[in-house]
């Protein structure tokens, strides 16, 4: 942090500034992704408009939208067991706060640079399905019950794919920092060819399509949105939420759909980075600092081409059901994703 500002900052400040990086990070992504993509995209791609009312070209719609929610009733079922009920959203949205610190975002822009930083996401991705669980359980209602065991059997399911997917990205670069795998990416090269790097999205192409198909399946979206399926159950393990505390759950979708896609861009897309022969940089050492200011930019841009596809998929094609869904991933993903690992250590070991 005192290299990133050029300045020294005590431990508390580098903590403040932190915390408000973090909000920023994971807010400013999902405001984006619902205006963008849920407000304009989806209303172009049915022939209409969307929102145009509130503000010039409907640009304060999600203002709209968040003081709606706001001014809602907080309104709980009586034979909810309360104290999990709150909690319940909360822990929802603090794993996306989890994640998003081990993306990094420049040379020295990061949170935390973890050697086994993508062990870590991996790992409190899967705090998400004890809050989904919570919410249907506490909420003392049948459907939201439903719902929440659902979504556990669905996120259990498509976590294994999306942990074999990305083996073989930690085999190529030889590394679990997301820093390093950056790096590999940035300073690589394909067939003696260094103007492009060696972003792992051709290298482990197949790992690639897995690691998005199961981010749409962890989100829950159609056509992985079995747990909440509102012809059936009602938006599910969210029946019983109104107000301050659906509206978390639903920043919470969205900007985890974000931090997936920042995650994927690391992995897959060489992150915050360019082929560094473009600048004549040969190494980490020798990359410039603007890349701090540069690179958030870099990774925000790839993480909206990302979510593109994500809402393209979301907005496109219908619900599996679920024998169709659980049937998909275990008998065609895990597969696929174990035969992208022992071909890639085969290769890995050869070359």
């Amino acid at each position: 942090m005192n290299m990133l500002l050029g300045v020294v900052i005590p431990y508390w400040g580098q903590s403040l500034l932190r915390v408000l990086g973090g909000l920023v990070a994971v807010l400013l992504p999902a405001g984006t992704i619902v205006y963008v993509f849920l407000f304009k995209m989806m209303s172009f791609m049915q022939s209409r408009l969307g929102p145009m009312e509130a503000g010039p070209y409907g640009s304060l719609q999600l203002v709209a939208e968040v003081g709606k929610w706001l001014q809602k009733e907080d309104i709980q079922p009586t034979n909810a067991d309360k104290p999990v009920f709150k909690m319940a959203p909360i822990i929802v949205l603090m794993s996306t706060f989890l994640l998003v610190v081990v993306v990094p975002f420049g040379p020295d822009a990061w949170f935390t640079n973890l050697e086994t930083g993508i062990f870590y996401a991996l790992a409190v991705s899967s705090i998400s399905v004890l809050g989904i669980l919570m919410a249907g359980w506490s909420s003392a209602n049948k459907y939201s019950l439903l719902g929440g065991l659902r979504a556990a059997g669905q996120l259990i399911a498509y976590e294994l794919p999306m942990v074999l997917a990305v083996m073989g990205v930690v085999i190529q670069a030889g590394t679990m920092n997301l820093q390093q795998i950056v790096i590999a990416q940035n300073a690589g090269s394909m067939f003696g060819i260094d103007a492009f790097g060696n972003p792992y999205v051709i290298t482990q192409f197949v790992g690639f399509i897995v690691f998005m198909i199961a981010i749409q399946a962890e989100l829950t979206q159609a056509p992985f949105d079995m747990p909440i399926a509102e012809s059936e159950l009602v938006s599910g393990y969210m029946t019983e939420y109104s107000g301050f505390r659906f509206l978390i759950f639903f920043i919470g979708e969205f900007a985890t759909a974000g931090v997936f896609a920042m995650i994927a861009s690391t992995l897959f897309l060489g992150g915050w980075g360019v082929p560094f022969s473009w600048f004549g940089w040969t190494s980490m050492d020798s990359v410039s600092n603007w890349m701090n200011i540069v690179g958030p930019l870099i990774v925000f841009t790839k993480m909206l081409v990302l979510t593109f596809f994500i809402m393209w998929v979301r907005f496109t094609y219908p619900r599996f059901r679920e024998d169709q869904l659980q049937r998909f991933a275990w008998k065609v993903l895990i597969p696929v994703s174990l035969a992208n690992i022992m071909l890639t250590a085969v290769l890995k070991v050869m070359f």
